[in-house]
């Protein structure tokens, strides 16, 4: 039997207000905390990837973010550390903060908390995440998100990462 994932449910101003099993917030679809994480390498790549059919939101779909709920109890940073582990295998703890970001959506309504990570060695797909992935510079993401169908919650906050991240850093 699966273990019971708690989520810590939050209010517009990204306060804790109480708590829910993972499956009622997916279910009501209720104010949470996320996270999304750049994995970048030297080169100037972003790794992409294609999410497992088998997912519970967004299945089969396309990211550039590795991307998950932040549990009960959890900070921000130790999900994104611990999901870009999980994820893709990712041993670099040291993640940038990029901004946050309030994602409305109609199956997925949270807080989402944006990083970016430095990662040059190898990746390690989990296999219940993870069926597809590779590096695309990341000057080509924006052409790569109009070929691919892109999660709705990583389009938009990838989105917004491009205008936060103003013309002297666009190429």
């Amino acid at each position: 039997m699966a273990k019971a994932e708690w989520v810590d449910l939050v209010d517009r101003d990204n306060q804790i207000i109480g708590r829910a099993l993972r499956q009622e917030v997916r279910q009501k679809n209720l104010l949470h905390r996320g996270i999304a994480v750049l994995v970048r390498n030297s080169k100037g790549q972003v790794y992409v990837h294609q999410r497992t059919a088998t997912k519970d939101l967004f299945p089969a779909l396309y990211d550039m973010f590795v991307g998950g709920v932040v549990g009960e109890g959890e900070e921000y940073l130790q999900a994104a550390i611990r999901e870009a582990r999980e994820e893709l295998g990712v041993e670099n703890d040291r993640l940038e903060f990029l901004f946050d970001h309030l994602y409305e959506g109609p199956k997925n309504y949270s807080w989402i908390r944006c990083y970016s990570v430095l990662w040059d060695g190898p990746i390690r797909h989990q296999p219940e995440e993870v069926q597809w992935g590779d590096w695309v510079n990341e000057a080509d993401l924006e052409a790569w998100t109009r070929e691919v169908t892109i999660v709705p919650d990583g389009l938009e906050v990838f989105r917004v990462y491009l205008a936060n991240r103003g013309p002297a850093q666009s190429r």
